[in-house]
């Protein structure tokens, strides 16, 4: 018997967001036929125009039963009083599992479906997100999340990686990674990988503290305090954190785990270096501890992700490109008087 699976769109809905996981599962349906069937759902049915200005044809919504519900994200917070419909249906929704994509998870928090739940969504969003639904433990960094029969994703091409998932849940890995091969993408993103790459996303929100995380990403296997970044800073530490994290949105110390956590995942997944090597040089001092924070932060340990690449051929051995904390660059320590320059 096939899944019915029921994309749920609006007005100004993000295309990608709909796009995205329909094509997941017109794909796997060809790769496993008799397992999916797609119905584009909207309140009223007819043309509904996305926020590009192209337009999708739908149906009403209408009851169940559905075996998976996903509804796109797009311009829902400036409109919210007109997604009652989609809100009040979610409520009575009648599927085994019902999942979001990017802003969507406001329609699902909205129904009450988030509550005590963990959720993700757009990370552009989070703050306001919590500032409306307090109840939902949201994880802001995460590309997708399952909790129980919820699922929740992160940004546009996120939705993807979440239909992966299901496809993956449903069917087995074999079917996943056939369907990621047709449509071009290496592989599903594990859900716990971090929507953003430390290194663009913390030095990109502020130029303040770019050299220091410069010189930090060079220097990750010293053992990197909040005493001895705020020394490079020329900051007292109390004033240092509280300015780092104002800046950042993280804290001194989940910055340089966030980035020694990057640097030792491309180096698992480029390089035929022994893990005891990557831990060193990544600054984790041993591979239990990389594993540890593999687990914690990205839901998978290290072994995964290098069995995942060598599956792909992507492990290529190179070792000074993957691990650039193997070369020291040097930053300009700042003082007062620069400062005032």
């Amino acid at each position: 018997m096939r899944r019915q699976v029921a994309v749920v769109v609006h007005p100004g809905f993000q295309l990608l967001d709909a796009a995205g996981p329909t094509t997941v599962f017109e794909i796997a349906e060809r790769c496993r036929p008799d397992n999916y069937e797609l119905v584009l759902l909207a309140p009223g049915g007819g043309d509904v125009e996305s926020s590009s200005g192209l337009k999708l044809l739908t149906r009403p919504l209408r009851d169940g039963p559905f075996d998976t519900v996903i509804v796109s994200g797009g311009e829902i917070i400036r409109s919210m009083e007109a997604m009652d419909e989609i809100v009040a249906w979610l409520r009575r929704a009648s599927a085994r599992r019902i999942g979001s994509v990017c802003t969507g998870a406001y329609l699902l928090a909205k129904a009450g479906l988030l509550d005590g739940r963990r959720a993700t969504t757009h990370w552009a969003s989070s703050d306001d997100f919590h500032r409306r639904y307090p109840k939902v433990r949201l994880d802001a960094e995460r590309i997708f999340i399952r909790d129980g029969d919820i699922w929740t994703s992160a940004g546009i091409s996120a939705g993807i990686d979440l239909a992966l998932a299901l496809v993956e849940d449903d069917l087995g890995a074999e079917v996943a990674r056939r369907t990621a091969q047709q449509i071009v993408v290496h592989q599903r993103r594990p859900g716990g990988q971090s929507q953003f790459s430390a290194f663009v996303e913390l030095g990109g929100r502020t130029g303040r503290f770019a050299a220091l995380i410069e010189w930090v990403r060079a220097n990750l296997a010293e053992p990197l305090t909040v005493e001895c970044l705020a020394d490079h800073a020329a900051m007292s530490p109390r004033n240092f954190a509280r300015a780092f994290t104002a800046e950042t949105g993280v804290t001194p110390a989940k910055a340089v785990e966030r980035m020694r956590l990057e640097t030792a995942r491309t180096a698992i997944e480029t390089s035929h270096l022994p893990l005891e090597r990557i831990a060193e040089t990544a600054g984790f001092g041993d591979p239990g501890r990389m594993r540890r924070a593999f687990l914690r932060t990205l839901g998978q340990p290290p072994q995964a992700f290098r069995a995942a690449a060598e599956h792909r051929g992507f492990s290529r051995g190179g070792q000074a490109a993957a691990l650039p904390g193997l070369k020291a660059v040097p930053v300009q320590r700042r003082t007062k008087a620069n400062e005032r320059t």
